[in-house]
């Protein structure tokens, strides 16, 4: 597990590196909005919240919702970083069909995707229900049960679950746009998936 020291650094680190950028291409890049202001401004909709963050100092506003934690302003900072010229392909892909994502698989499966399936494999049901309801989800035509999430202006998240028989047991799988591989590394897309799926298990 990561200590706080270690989030502390990761935040100083993607903070230098995107304060390098030029603030207007990072935001017609990443799909968010430059404001120009005192200070200016970048905002982004991010797991349904709008983000704003102070340039050039990147600092976070906070708002209705409380104060974002280290790991989201972490990973905010990394999509901004990461976003390039590359649009969605429209193909969805398993987390196992990124390639950096090998070293991961067995932590994505235990944290995110066998949870899931366990926790709506006999309500299926109220896995779109509940999508909607924290992250304004939309039915998807994956599986038989199915929920498309904005997680980030470039980054869609569908949650699957197909269900069971006499034959079959129940199955489940989270896919990604093709284009989230250039945009996150392996380790982020856990923890972004992680943001999305745990607050639906834990209601």
């Amino acid at each position: 597990m990561a200590r706080k020291d270690d989030y502390s650094k990761a935040l100083e680190i993607a903070k230098k590196e995107l304060s390098s950028r030029n603030p207007l291409q990072v935001c017609r890049l990443s799909g968010a909005f430059f404001k120009e202001g005192n200070p200016d401004t970048i905002k982004l909709t991010f797991l349904n919240r709008i983000v704003a963050i102070s340039w050039p100092d990147l600092v976070f506003y906070q708002d209705s919702n409380g104060e974002i934690p280290i790991q989201q302003k972490i990973l905010i900072f990394h999509y901004l970083i990461g976003s390039g010229k590359e649009e969605l392909t429209g193909e969805l892909i398993a987390f196992q069909d990124i390639l950096s994502a090998k070293f991961y698989l067995d932590a994505f499966n235990r944290r995110i995707k066998y949870p899931l399936i366990n926790t709506f494999e006999k309500q299926p049901e109220k896995l779109l229900l509940l999508a909607k309801e924290f992250f304004r989800a939309v039915p998807s035509s994956v599986g038989d049960f199915s929920a498309s999430i904005q997680a980030l202006p470039k980054i869609p998240i569908t949650l699957v679950i197909w269900k069971g028989d006499e034959e079959f047991p129940s199955d489940g799988t989270v896919l990604f746009d093709s284009s989230i591989k250039d945009m996150l590394s392996a380790e982020d897309i856990v923890v972004l998936a992680s943001m999305v799926v745990y607050p639906l298990l834990k209601k």
